[in-house]
Parts: C-alpha cells; sequence; structure tokens
C-alpha cells in the first residue's frame, strides 16, 4: 500500500476548527493545528503505553526528512530504547553543553586529573589557567570558543616573546576540551585543527659550565656563600643529583630512604617512576637538613609558616646571583648539562647510563621506555664518582680522567 501522504496533500491541508491528523504509515502523521501550524510526531508504544514523540514541524521538516526520522526511532524501539526518552536526554544533554563553560571545565578538569600530577606540572596548568586563558574565555561557554580564539590566546602569550608558554597554554586548553568532551559537555576539541598555526619552539641551551676548572670556582664560591641550611643543601644536591631543579625542590621526606640511599620521585615531563642513588656525600647533607628541620613535608621547605611550601622556584637562581653569576652565565637547571659534559668526557661514563640518570626516556632491549632500576649499580658508581670528583674540584686538586667506566 502506498503511503498516505504526498507533498500535494501537505500543501493542501487547510487548518480547521480542531486539530487534524494526517496519517502517512507506521504511525507518522502530521498534525495541524487549528492556527496553521503543521507538526510531525509519530505515534508508538513502549513498554505497553501509547506515546507520542515529536519529529518537527513542516516545512523546514520535508515528507522525505520526516519518514527519515521515524526509521530511526523505530529501530530504537527495536533495541528498546524509548526513543521520547532518548531525545530528552540528548535535549538535557545539548543544554549541559550549552550552559558549560571553560571555567567551569577547567576546574572539574584540574579536580580529577590534578592528584595524578607532579607538583610541577600542576603549577604550571593552573598557571596557564589563571594567567592566560581565564581572564579572557573563562565564562564563556565551551561551544562558542572558535579555532580563531585559540590561535589569539596563543599568539597573545607569544607577543611577550615566551612561545614555550604559548604552546603550553595550547596544551592546556585541549586538556580542558578533552576533559569535557569525555564528560559529555563538549563535542569537539578546537585546538588541533590550529596547532599547526602555533609559534614554532626553538630549542634554547641553558647556560652550563662545561669546564672543570670553571666548576671549580663555582663550587668555591658556593661553599663561600651564606644563606639559609636548606637553601644551601639543595643548591649543593643540585650540582651533584642531575634533578631538574623544579623536581628537586619540591623532594619530600616521604621520597627518601636515607638506609637505601635512595630518592624516588615521579618525572614531571614524563610522568614516570624515577630512582635516584644518592652518593654519600648526599646522605650525609640530608640526615642533617633532618636532624635540623625535622620530619615535614618538603626536604627544602619555603619560609612561609602558615601552611607548607617547598622553595620557590626562584630561589636556587637568586642564590646563584648573590655568588656573582647572572643567568647568562649559569642556571640551576644548567647543571644537567655540567654532569652530563664531564661525566661523558672526563669520567668517561657510558652516555646510556647517564642519560637514563637525567631521567631520559632510553628504551630498553624490550623496547619499553623506561626502567626505573635499569643501570641501577652504574648509575650509583657514577654519581658516587661525580660527587667525589666536584669535592676534589673545589678543593681546588689534581683530577685525573678516568676512562675505566666507558666499558662499565
Amino acid at each position: 500500500m502506498p503511503p498516505a501522504l504526498t507533498d500535494a496533500h501537505i500543501r493542501a491541508a487547510k487548518p480547521a476548527a480542531k486539530p487534524q491528523r494526517l496519517y502517512d504509515s507506521g504511525g507518522l502523521y502530521l498534525e495541524v493545528s487549528p492556527a496553521g501550524g503543521k507538526l510531525w510526531r509519530l505515534k508508538y508504544r513502549h513498554a505497553g503505553k501509547e506515546k507520542r514523540l515529536s519529529l518537527g514541524t513542516w516545512p523546514a521538516t520535508s515528507l522525505k526528512d520526516a519518514r527519515a526520522r521515524a526509521v530511526d526511532a523505530r529501530r530504537l524501539l527495536e533495541d528498546g530504547t524509548d526513543p521520547g526518552e532518548a531525545k530528552r536526554q540528548e535535549r538535557q544533554a545539548e543544554t549541559a553543553r550549552t550552559l558549560a563553560t571553560v571555567e567551569a571545565a577547567s576546574k572539574s578538569w584540574v579536580s580529577k586529573a590534578g592528584p595524578s600530577w607532579s607538583d610541577s606540572h600542576r603549577a604550571r596548568v593552573e598557571r596557564a589557567l589563571r594567567r592566560d586563558i581565564l581572564p579572557f574565555i573563562g565564562g564563556r561557554p565551551l561551544a562558542s570558543i572558535t579555532p580563531v580564539e585559540v590561535i589569539g590566546l596563543v599568539d597573545r602569550v607569544a607577543g611577550r616573546g615566551t612561545t614555550e608558554v604559548a604552546r603550553r597554554v595550547g596544551q592546556v586548553l585541549s586538556g580542558v576540551y578533552q576533559h569535557a568532551v569525555a564528560a559529555g559537555l563538549a563535542t569537539h576539541d578546537p585546538v588541533p585543527s590550529v596547532r599547526k598555526a602555533f609559534p614554532s619552539h626553538k630549542t634554547k641551551h641553558r647556560p652550563a659550565i662545561t669546564e672543570p676548572a670553571e666548576l671549580g670556582a663555582f663550587l668555591r664560591a658556593m661553599g663561600a656563600l651564606r644563606g639559609t641550611p636548606n637553601v644551601m643543601a639543595a643548591l649543593r644536591l643540585q650540582v651533584m643529583l642531575m634533578a631538574r631543579p623544579g623536581e628537586l625542590r619540591v623532594m619530600r621526606w616521604t621520597e627518601v630512604d636515607l638506609d637505601r640511599a635512595t630518592w624516588s620521585y615521579i618525572v614531571g615531563k614524563s610522568g614516570a617512576d624515577h630512582l635516584v642513588p644518592l652518593p654519600a656525600q648526599a646522605v650525609a647533607l640530608l640526615r642533617e637538613l633532618h636532624t635540623r628541620a625535622g620530619a615535614g613535608v618538603y626536604v627544602f621547605p619555603g619560609r612561609s609558616t602558615l601552611e607548607a611550601r617547598p622553595l620557590s622556584e626562584a630561589t636556587l637562581g637568586a642564590a646563584i646571583g648573590r655568588m656573582g653569576y647572572d643567568s647568562t652565565q649559569v642556571t640551576a637547571h644548567g647543571f644537567r648539562a655540567t654532569a652530563r659534559t664531564l661525566l661523558a668526557e672526563r669520567l668517561g661514563f657510558r652516555a646510556e647510563v647517564i642519560e637514563h640518570q637525567l631521567a631520559h626516556a632510553v628504551p630498553d632491549a624490550l623496547g619499553r621506555a623506561y626502567n626505573r632500576s635499569r643501570f641501577l649499580e652504574e648509575r650509583r658508581r657514577m654519581l658516587q664518582s661525580w660527587a667525589d670528583y666536584c669535592d676534589e674540584l673545589e678543593r681546588g686538586g689534581q683530577v685525573i680522567q678516568l676512562r675505566g667506566n666507558s666499558a662499565a
């Protein structure tokens, strides 16, 4: 039997004193109101009850479109789903997406994912949100942010000359959207489509001492510097342990095992679990700190007594500045390059062992990107040799270049 309705029937339908129903097939009909409006409806049964589903208005929704929507609704029924309830839930989800703002999604993301981040990574994310994202688009619905506006946010930061921070702003915003998509608050992430337009990051190597005589002079200047015990200890361990400054300054006592001479922590950049074997000099320094300060949260606490906080990011740089060095000569981070260079060139340790101690991803024979205990005994010997080497340089002694470790 052919369908009861045609486009000509629909156009010819006139309003009457009471609503009229022009039936098509399979429960689909067009309801003509006394005011002249024409609404598509589908009559169906679910869970033993007769129900009606609105499928749109004519002519915005054509006869062809109404039939297609009716087919979709019947498929839901075949799967045991009430199409009316499914439509109601979709409307609610759409309303939630319309009302969800960038700021609300940001708070939800940080609250849910933040506990698994390192302190340094969380600080970077919150700083990007606080300074460069929320003041400009925080109150806007997620769905309203365009790719062009994303480029504008990133370019605003790049205008300060900080391309690395600018790219991080894009990464953080993308993290917000990925969380929002997973939570049903957004339908897509606008960042990937414009990522190629972000300013390119040019690697800028931090200033570093790479000559033994210069390192000896620095260590002697450090020994003569007067400062608080925790700052002086942090600076000495920065030279000794090859860690990133942002990871060293937030060292916690719970991460340190002085009896086993190890420090275990999560690497901020990769999220990998990293194990640092502590040389005897580091253990002695940490025992002295523990005796002085007791078991607080952080090994190197800041000055605030109101709450437990680590040393600030600027502390080590300020201490180096008081020694007469500026940031074009020496930085705290640069001592990683110092150790990498002298351990290879002067002490003869293998590059892959050094890279592993620097917490760089060096694949092993099984293809794993990182193994926290790999080369552990060799790294223990290496860091002890490095600490002894630095002590001898500080005393101004003649240090013999070793090559026996290259085959270790």
